[in-house]
């Protein structure tokens, strides 16, 4: 499997980091990765991580500027991708089809080859403007996992939330994330 991460600028680059090693959990999975300048602040302010180690978490790291990539060609076979966290902007490149990066170029060969692309916005409270892009890219065939918080898992912390998130998302690629603690059904039904 082939699987492309994108972590824009939007609050919460830590997902990005945590799909990563999520992803990693499974040998099988080549990982292509994409930092935008935007993420590369966001990580300076939200935390102490060193970006060179980050991107060695991964198979290949892509420079945005790098339109001649190969995850920016349709012939390049891919299982998808997914933008954790995806801002506000990327989400409006991506609905748009306004590729003026390679994250939203990535996405955009995904989409048109019929691959799965899994945006995770962030950003609260939502605008209509946001709203409009949301549902366009879900028209597009995106799928969209909101990092919304749990409580029926008993998830009483930052990481127990990302955990519940990241194995949403990877559900999207029919993947299992060993940390996620999924409904069980209600006992007293049986």
């Amino acid at each position: 499997m082939r699987i492309i991460v994108g972590i824009t600028g939007a609050s919460g680059v830590r997902m990005g980091v945590e799909m990563i090693r999520a992803l990693k959990k499974h040998p099988d999975i080549e990982i292509h990765l994409i930092i935008t300048k935007g993420a590369i602040k966001t990580f300076a302010l939200e935390t102490d991580y060193d970006l060179e180690e980050i991107k060695a978490m991964a198979d290949f790291t892509h420079s945005d500027d790098n339109l001649g990539a190969n995850i920016s060609s349709g012939s390049f076979l891919t299982d998808g991708m997914i933008v954790v966290p995806c801002s506000m902007k990327s989400l409006s490149g991506i609905a748009n089809g306004y590729a003026a990066n390679l994250l939203v170029r990535a996405a955009d060969v995904c989409l048109k080859e019929g691959r799965k692309v899994v945006l995770v916005p962030r950003e609260m409270p939502l605008s209509k403007v946001h709203l409009r892009n949301l549902n366009l890219a879900a028209d597009y065939g995106c799928s969209i996992v909101p990092p919304m918080l749990t409580f029926y898992n008993g998830a009483d912390t930052l990481e127990a939330q990302m955990n519940h998130v990241i194995g949403k998302i990877l559900m999207q690629f029919g993947l299992r994330h060993q940390k996620f603690v999924p409904w069980e059904g209600d006992p007293s039904e049986v």
